[in-house]
């Protein structure tokens, strides 16, 4: 059955009834199907993909041109689910023009239906800018990837009265700006959800708690696919790692052992055709034109 259409209307309607919304992380065309057949509400284009797909040691390498060919490969599959893509570092921070640039770009190149863009109160304007572009624009506050260097490493965020007032703070002032959804990444539950019961908008929460209106996880985190590290927050759904592992080195083996491939993948050719062949060699003849492989 088709599922009808997500936008951002539902999803605000989804907060308001207390529905829960699922977001997960997707790169790639076969990725998105299947998080489309699971029945997802968001798929995020992530800059993540830099560390779980590129093998880079943090998303600050990204470049827009990354994240434009990404996006168009899942939004080639997804047809309910609301498509959201990164910005990546550096695609917004030089200047309001810019910012409003790539995020157009990213709708009409990497046919995404919002940009998600890491800050706080410091970004608020260039959200503005972009939102009166006509561009819908997710937040990202705690934990913000891009500038983990700036925050001492991946650590959580809000943990003093201080740090938890600037982050309410900041929630709010994206809010104003027009963000129609926000990230809360590493955040303390408490401080979750309260960022969450004074907005008018959906909080989506990694590390937050349960309180926040939905979760997001990364493909490769959740499914067992990426081994460098295992945030705390994270839970592994399954471990396809494993069950791909054996798949690949079943058929190393089976190469090597002279199983595979067995007569079920072969193509064949009749007593009749292969005689004339073999004739057509003795004769020194044309073996293609004797074997109609050009037509006919």
């Amino acid at each position: 059955m088709t599922r009808k259409k997500i936008t951002v209307l539902d999803l605000q309607k989804k907060f308001e009834v207390g529905e829960r919304i699922a977001m997960v992380t997707a790169y790639d065309y076969p990725s998105a199907v299947l998080a489309e057949k699971a029945g997802v509400d968001i798929i995020l284009v992530g800059d993540s993909l830099g560390m779980v797909v590129h093998g880079f040691e943090s998303t600050v390498p990204v470049t827009m041109e990354m994240m434009i060919l990404h996006c168009a490969a899942v939004s080639r599959a997804r047809s309910a689910a609301f498509l959201i893509g990164d910005m990546p570092f550096g695609s917004y921070e030089v200047s309001k023009e810019e910012a409003v640039r790539n995020a157009v770009r990213l709708v009409k190149e990497g046919y995404v239906e919002a940009v998600k863009l890491e800050g706080g109160r410091e970004v608020a304007g260039t959200v503005e800018a972009i939102t009166r572009a006509g561009v819908l624009v997710q937040g990202h506050i705690g934990l913000t990837p891009q500038s983990a260097a700036k925050l001492g490493g991946f650590r959580v965020q809000g943990k003093s009265a201080r740090s938890a007032r600037a982050l309410l703070d900041d929630a709010l002032a994206l809010q104003e700006a027009g963000c129609t959804s926000l990230v809360l990444e590493a955040v303390p539950d408490r401080v979750a959800d309260t960022i969450t019961e004074m907005l008018r908008i959906p909080t989506v929460g990694i590390g937050a708690g349960p309180g926040t209106a939905g979760q997001v996880l990364v493909w490769h985190d959740m499914l067992g696919l990426f081994d460098r590290f295992q945030p705390k927050f994270s839970k592994r759904f399954e471990n396809a790692g494993e069950t791909i592992q054996r798949g690949l080195t079943a058929f190393v083996e089976q190469v090597r052992g002279g199983t595979f491939p067995g007569p079920e993948h072969v193509f064949t050719i009749s007593d009749e055709e292969w005689s004339a062949f073999e004739q057509g060699l003795q004769a020194g003849s044309d073996v293609g034109e004797e074997m109609g492989l050009y037509g006919g």
